[in-house]
């Protein structure tokens, strides 16, 4: 009798089914006005900015390179912006980037394609994610690196750690299972809009959700963070995915969307330490199917 191969998750798009995604995703979308973005706070000096080029596809990414604060650096970490006009800059403040070079983290940030100084979206974000790992690779060779992703840069981060990275710790904040079940939660008007693009572009559909990729993340150690009142993400959903990638919990009590950090600001950050710690003392990364990863954990304030 012939075994049946282990599933994996979702394969990456055609290039016709990537452009009617794209297109579909970017009609739902909130609306973000291009923005000239500020140069990082003194308090975050010494940094540099500097392009990621694009691996196969046009323009290059925005990005700055915040250097640990150790001179013998342990690892360097990729920060991943939400759906936010300011890109990057969402970064300067909450206080990740000087815990995470102060722990002797290098951090590396970068505004998506159509945020910031980047070039406009040349196919799904996950792409440029994958362009960015390169980059902090480049910047890190030899050391261990991380992921932290907030939102929409969670989300896309998602499918290019399904594929498999380098990378060893990953940290997810705000996280939806699914970007068109996130628009029909918080406008009803839009939910019909999630039953014609699953009718009308069903490949599309299942690779944008999450739970198709999480159980197959290819991390040593991960966490997710939410917020137990998140009208968009409910707290079930952040939950799920937890269990998916074998990953630890934290659901922040009475918060929405982006307001966990606000709250718990020193728990959430000291949680990203944690995890990035516990993925450098694992052995092999967690592997599709066995279910491996951390033990489900939650967690409150």
């Amino acid at each position: 009798m012939i075994e049946e191969p282990a599933p994996g998750p979702p394969p990456r798009l055609s290039p016709r089914q990537e452009r009617a995604a794209l297109f579909l995703l970017r009609a739902l979308a909130p609306r973000v006005p291009r923005r000239v973005l500020p140069d990082p706070p003194a308090a975050l000096a010494p940094f540099e900015r500097f392009a990621i080029p694009r691996r196969g596809r046009p323009g290059s990414l925005a990005a700055t390179w915040y250097p640990a604060a150790h001179s013998q650096p342990s690892g360097a970490v990729l920060l991943i912006h939400p759906w936010f006009e300011w890109g990057q800059a969402y970064f300067h403040r909450r206080g990740r980037i000087e815990a995470l070079r102060a722990a002797g983290y290098g951090v590396l940030t970068f505004d998506l394609g159509g945020f910031g100084a980047s070039a406009p979206p040349a196919g799904l974000w996950d792409r440029d994610v994958e362009d960015a790992l390169a980059a902090l690779a480049s910047r890190a060779p030899g050391l261990p690196l991380h992921l932290w992703g907030v939102s929409s840069g969670g989300y896309w981060s998602h499918m290019a750690l399904a594929r498999g990275t380098a990378v060893q710790g990953a940290m997810f904040e705000d996280v939806s299972p699914h970007l068109i079940e996130w628009s029909g939660h918080t406008n009803p008007l839009l939910r019909p809009c999630n039953a014609l693009f699953r009718s009308l572009l069903p490949h599309p559909h299942a690779y944008l959700d999450l739970r198709r990729h999480a159980p197959f993340l290819a991390v040593r150690a991960a966490a997710y963070v939410g917020g137990d009142q998140d009208r968009g993400i409910p707290a079930a959903d952040t939950r799920h995915l937890a269990e998916l990638a074998g990953a630890e919990l934290r659901l922040v009590p009475g918060t929405g969307h982006l307001a966990a950090i606000k709250e718990d600001g020193e728990g959430i950050v000291a949680l990203g330490l944690r995890t990035f710690a516990r993925a450098e003392r694992q052995g092999q990364p967690t592997r599709p199917g066995n279910h491996g990863g951390l033990p489900l954990q939650h967690r409150d304030r």
